[in-house]
């Protein structure tokens, strides 16, 4: 198809895109990078997918479900609670050491990745923990619909490197996902980043300031020693095997 025939009316209609490209629900077009799904799922993963996520969920994040982007309602889901924001948590092995943890706080995965949302759900069945919940999606979906200044912590761990130079623009330390991570968070809200990727330390330790962080390191301990409260998760063992140095950020909202 010519670049032509992808502007006609009948294309656009066909995407579900409007004239001004956005969806009938109101959704800015957004470029996903990424995978959703891996290898075939267990039957017992099909099940917790089915059976848990909706109990999980942390309401109407999606535009066809919410095309006012109305906030969620994080006072009902966590009665008060601190609330805390893994994005991306892979296996979640992270999030579920953290809520076991921290029963007092309220924490939010996202992660689009099914494979790893069915990783998670099965930890949680093993060791339930009420103060979770799920949206199995984009990231970016859920910050629209966070109340402004809510989070009190969030979390980036080892994300998607996107190493060629053409592809950093699709890394989260950017504006994009940065500006409404940053209102989201409290003043004073703290923004972990974990990477073995000295680039992604370079892109990170340019791009989080701009959106209103300060870097909390004081000496190079600061960022080579993985956090009191750190579980280590199945990315940074890969990493390490493969001679990798981890790399431990820890940033402040400012305000």
């Amino acid at each position: 198809m010519s670049d032509n025939d992808a502007s006609t009316p009948s294309a656009i209609a066909a995407d579900g895109l409007d004239a001004a490209g956005k969806h009938a629900s109101g959704a800015p077009w957004r470029n996903f990078y990424g995978r959703f799904k891996g290898k075939t799922l267990k039957p017992n993963q099909v099940r917790d997918l089915d059976e848990m996520l909706p109990e999980l969920s942390p309401g109407a994040v999606g535009w066809d479900e919410n095309p006012d982007r109305e906030p969620l309602d994080l006072e009902a889901l966590f009665g008060g609670r601190d609330v805390w924001l893994e994005v991306g948590f892979g296996g979640g092995e992270h999030l579920a050491h953290q809520a076991a943890s921290n029963p007092d706080v309220g924490i939010i995965g996202a992660e689009p990745y099914v494979n790893g949302v069915a990783m998670l759900l099965g930890k949680l069945r093993k060791s339930p923990a009420e103060n979770v919940r799920v949206h199995a999606g984009d990231a970016r979906d859920l910050m629209d619909v966070l109340p402004a200044q809510s989070l009190s912590r969030a979390f980036l761990l080892y994300p998607d490197p996107w190493p060629k130079a053409r592809h950093h623009r699709r890394r989260f330390v950017t504006q994009e996902h940065l500006e409404p991570l940053a209102r989201a968070l409290k003043p004073g809200a703290i923004f972990r980043v974990a990477t073995d990727i000295p680039d992604y330390v370079r892109q990170t330790l340019e791009e989080v300031p701009k959106a209103g962080f300060t870097w909390l390191a004081e000496g190079p301990q600061d960022w080579r020693q993985p956090w009191g409260d750190w579980i280590s998760t199945r990315y940074e063992q890969k990493a390490l095997r493969e001679g990798r140095t981890p790399h431990y950020l820890t940033f402040q909202r400012q305000g």
